[in-house]
């Protein structure tokens, strides 16, 4: 994957596999790539990208609870075309979903050629909340093989015409534990908070070490893993809208080029019609 400087300066780094490595916040003098310039390049080039029905776009954000994962695939999407965007959010595996091989699950809402995806957390849950919070006898597991499935089915997705953009909003603790007592003062967040957020608070420290396991076993130069401060929403907004912004304006420079016969048939019709 081609990335400029910028983005460069937010991969993860493998000498660096641990989030506290990487900043949760910027300073201000900081200077990013406006937000909304970027959101309006994301709308033209997904259009692009949609016209030319030839590569797709898998964006993958990943982070713990009150990250700001829905508000950040909202804002990215402002100004997409609904005809080839889609999100999706994956939870914990439940019902037909644990009894098939982990990947199988996010497989049907991959990307068609046209298409840029998002993934609200994604397969590499399997490798991250599910060792925290197992759906299989703990002893069953293969970690190992599931990184090396989920570096595979990446790699495979990449070369089948795919790119692949994976992020981790990176939370302090501060910000994490004031972003779960907002949700218990806002009554208009209180439908958010579940029991499963007071488990993962409770589980923080080993749910960050499984994280920092698998974001560091599944980067890859083809799909890579992008660590993003993210205790200012709007600043962790401005990254990845510029991210996304520089890949899709590389997949889909220019609208495909028109059929003349087709115009001249559509202009012949048209006349016909009494249209000039």
């Amino acid at each position: 994957m081609k990335l400029s400087a910028f983005a460069s300066s937010f991969l993860f780094d493998p000498k660096k596999p641990g989030f506290r490595d990487y900043p949760t916040l910027l300073h201000d003098d900081q200077k990013l790539p406006g937000l909304e310039a970027s959101l309006e390049q994301i709308g033209e080039y997904q259009r692009r990208l949609w016209a030319n029905r030839a590569r797709a776009v898998l964006l993958v954000v990943h982070g713990p609870d009150t990250s700001g994962k829905d508000s950040l695939i909202r804002t990215l999407a402002t100004y997409a075309d609904p005809a080839g965007f889609h999100a999706w959010s994956f939870s914990r595996p439940q019902g037909a979903e644990t009894r098939h091989d982990f990947l199988w699950r996010v497989t049907p809402f991959l990307p068609g050629f046209g298409e840029m995806v998002a993934f609200n957390r994604s397969h590499h849950e399997a490798v991250i909340a599910e060792r925290v919070w197992p759906v299989h006898e703990p002893e069953s597991y293969n970690w190992k093989n599931r990184y090396q499935s989920i570096r595979n089915f990446e790699s495979h997705l990449v070369e089948e015409g795919t790119t692949v953009i994976k992020i981790w909003l990176n939370l302090s603790e501060d910000e994490h534990r004031e972003r779960l007592l907002k949700r218990l003062d806002k009554p208009r967040k209180r439908w958010k908070f579940d029991q499963s957020d007071i488990d993962g608070w409770e589980k923080r420290d080993q749910y960050q070490e499984f994280a920092e396991e698998a974001l560091a076993a599944t980067h890859t130069e083809e799909a890579p893993w992008f660590i993003v401060p993210g205790d200012r929403k709007p600043q962790a907004r401005a990254i990845v809208a510029a991210v996304l912004a520089e890949q899709l304006e590389r997949l889909a420079p220019e609208y495909p080029n028109e059929d003349k016969g087709v115009l001249k048939e559509y202009r012949r019709l048209l006349a016909k019609n009494g249209v000039k």
